[in-house]
């Protein structure tokens, strides 16, 4: 018998939940530092937090939960919720990702908010997602049962290069569409199967910077990834989870506007070119078997989907690695010290993460720093807690194709932009981080290391 691969995947026993996480009209909501809003005045679509529990035996599971967030001002709230977690479930580090969807359309994720924020409100919202987190954690595990995973890999037109070199001054880029820009188009899915064939999840990854709504909008929202949802789930009658990618550089070309419908166009562009590639896997057979020669006006070869042999290989590691500080990074009372002097507007705004980058990483020359590394059968997962530019998937995957990569992964603590842009024009991914030239270099051999 001939027999061939088409799609790779994994078999284990798998759990999914699902549970909003919508915040109140009272919760802080300022994510731009061109508004002096700080609240919504509604909400577009539903905050959602989606589980995904994966095991190979009486292991710890792991456990993947993606969440409709922008980002953590602070390490020890990242922490925060990571470890009360692993606390709660008894897993270990290397076991959990809180994975945020990066929506700026979100609440104010810090422990201690500006008093314009509306604090004890804005604090009290972290409190019950920790608590909500923990009880969906806990359904998608005592969901778990046998079921098998396979994994697609196709491309979307929607992300576009966002480092625009500003035609009035060459000294400098801005953060916008670049028209001459090239863009990682790459769209890595997976679909889960029971044993009766019914789709019990999907997941869908990509690269794009969900800031299509921004200083206009006044509405709650999780951006383009609730229409994509909507459009897979809507097909597919099963959670799916959406894993934002390796996007430091990447963006809708229409972006920052106030219309939340432009926000939904964009989710149901990835959502047809994610339901393009699930449709394919809609047998739920991984390979295809030669059926023989039929004589025709051709010579045919007849062949027919069949179920293979998944591997069932779980595992995982979180491998550390220090990173270099910049030389010139301020310190905290530096930073403090800009701030007392600083009117609002976006020129505080930009201080005031400063200071929370620089509490994250400390006041060292190094920052240790983690990364998870999952082998899912005959895929994989990286997740880091940056936001990376692209060329880390692109280099990844060319040892593993099927591979889910993941920015803002337990945590968030600055950009990681390749080495050859900090010794260009300024550039905002690169004066924001607080690590040194070579970092995202570091990562991506780490990484490379943890896939062998």
């Amino acid at each position: 018998m001939i027999r061939s691969t088409r799609f790779p995947g994994l078999r284990a026993r798998f759990g999914v939940s699902r549970w909003d996480i919508t915040p109140g009209l009272d919760v802080g909501v300022k994510n731009w530092g061109a508004t002096d809003r700080w609240f919504a005045s509604g909400v577009h679509r539903p905050l959602t937090g989606t589980a995904l529990a994966i095991s190979e035996n009486s292991d710890p599971p792991l456990l993947l939960i993606s969440l409709d967030l922008g980002w953590w001002r602070a390490r020890a709230d990242a922490d925060r919720l990571r470890l009360a977690l692993c606390d709660a479930l008894g897993l270990p580090e290397e076991n959990l990702i809180v994975h945020l969807t990066h929506t700026h359309a979100a609440p104010l994720l810090d422990s201690e908010p500006p008093p314009e924020s509306n604090p004890e409100v804005t604090i009290a919202y972290l409190e019950t997602l920790r608590e909500a987190c923990i009880t969906g954690a806990k359904d998608a595990i005592e969901d778990l049962r046998d079921s098998s995973l396979l994994f697609h890999t196709g491309s979307c037109g929607l992300a576009t290069h966002r480092d625009f070199p500003d035609p009035d001054d060459s000294k400098r880029f801005l953060t916008g569409f670049h028209p001459e820009g090239s863009a990682d188009d790459t769209l890595v899915v997976a679909r889960i199967f029971d044993d009766a064939n019914l789709t019990r999840a999907t997941l869908v990854n990509y690269a794009c910077h969900p800031t299509t709504l921004a200083w206009d909008n006044d509405l709650v929202s999780p951006d383009f990834p609730g229409a994509m949802r909507e459009v897979v789930e809507t097909a597919m009658d099963s959670p799916c989870l959406f894993l934002q990618g390796a996007s430091g550089e990447l963006a809708p070309c229409e972006q920052y506007v106030g219309d939340p419908a432009t926000a939904d166009r964009h989710g149901r562009v990835l959502g047809y070119a994610a339901m393009s590639l699930l449709e394919m896997l809609g047998s739920g057979a991984g390979d295809v078997v030669y059926d023989g020669a039929l004589e025709s006006g051709a010579p045919l070869a007849r062949w027919s989907p069949a179920t293979g042999e998944l591997p069932q290989t779980v595992s995982s590691s979180a491998p550390t690695v220090a990173l270099p500080l910049k030389p010139d990074l301020p310190g905290l009372a530096e930073i403090r010290a800009q701030m007392a002097e600083t009117p609002a507007g976006f020129a505080y705004e930009r201080l005031v993460r400063q200071l929370r980058v620089r509490e994250s990483v400390g006041e060292g020359v190094v920052s240790a720093e983690r990364i998870w590394s999952w082998k899912l059968g005959a895929g994989g997962l990286v997740g880091v807690p940056f936001e990376a530019y692209s060329i880390l998937q692109r280099e990844l995957r060319t040892k593993c194709p099927h591979l889910l990569v993941l920015n803002l992964a337990n945590g968030n603590h600055g950009y990681l932009p390749p080495a050859p842009l900090y010794r260009g024009p300024s550039l905002y991914t690169v004066w924001q981080t607080p690590y040194a030239e070579g970092s995202l270099e570091a990562v991506m051999n780490l990484a490379q290391d943890a896939l062998n």
